[in-house]
């Protein structure tokens, strides 16, 4: 029982060959693109506006050089966000509860907002790892904390991620089992833990959107402290 609640997590496979990069790939077909006529329709227009939108928010902290990362980070948030919530459909596979595929986005991300602070600003870059101000019998242990914080952010992302993720999808299966076990035995518990049921997957429609703008802004915020 315990092992047929961890198969959905099993990344799926066809005649051997592993169908996670068709998940990945095919939400973007659902996604309208913009033509070049001088007037687009009401859905282009309303996937443009809220783009931008979150865009212009995103960016506002930064200076105009972190501003080359607006595309990177629109797509980042698309892209999570349409996963986690196709992952929602019954009978789907949502890639973003694989700890390797959100490891593989946060990491990269993480090392180049690093590596741009290093090369552009080493000195306020490094300074980070000491705050102004500590004693000096405390700087070899701040210096070692503040390293090890520093290298643990893109692990505590990838897993921030995969989760609760992960751990909405196991509440949903636990409790829609239930359902299906007390129906023709006790039909009342039956209604009411589906009642449990339909708010816990509108408060997974919830995760799953917040979770994408989450890694999205702690990106964001990451890059803030390097340019």
């Amino acid at each position: 029982m315990m092992a047929s609640f961890f198969d959905q997590f099993a990344s799926p496979s066809y005649l051997g060959i592993p169908l996670i990069a068709l998940a990945i790939v095919l939400p973007w077909a659902i996604y309208p693109t913009p033509s070049s006529r001088w007037v687009s329709n009401r859905l282009i227009t309303i996937q443009g506006s809220l783009i931008n939108r979150f865009v212009s928010q995103l960016m506002l902290p930064l200076n105009m050089g972190g501003h080359k990362w607006a595309l990177l980070m629109a797509s980042l948030m698309i892209f999570l966000l349409t996963i986690n919530m196709l992952g929602l459909l019954p009978y789907t596979f949502t890639p973003t509860t694989q700890l390797s595929l959100n490891l593989g986005l946060a990491v990269p991300l993480w090392l180049a907002t690093v590596i741009i602070g290093m090369r552009n600003q080493p000195t306020a870059a490094l300074g980070h790892l000491l705050p102004e101000g500590t004693p000096i019998l405390l700087i070899p242990v701040l210096i070692v904390i503040e390293t090890i914080s520093l290298f643990i952010r893109p692990l505590a992302l990838g897993v921030r991620l995969t989760a609760n993720l992960t751990a909405g999808h196991l509440l949903i299966q636990l409790i829609s089992t239930a359902v299906l076990v007390l129906l023709p035995i006790m039909p009342t518990v039956a209604a009411l833990t589906a009642t449990v049921l339909f708010l816990l997957t509108l408060l997974e429609v919830a995760v799953a959107m917040i979770q994408a703008y989450v890694f999205v802004l702690l990106l964001s915020l990451y890059l803030q402290e390097n340019v």
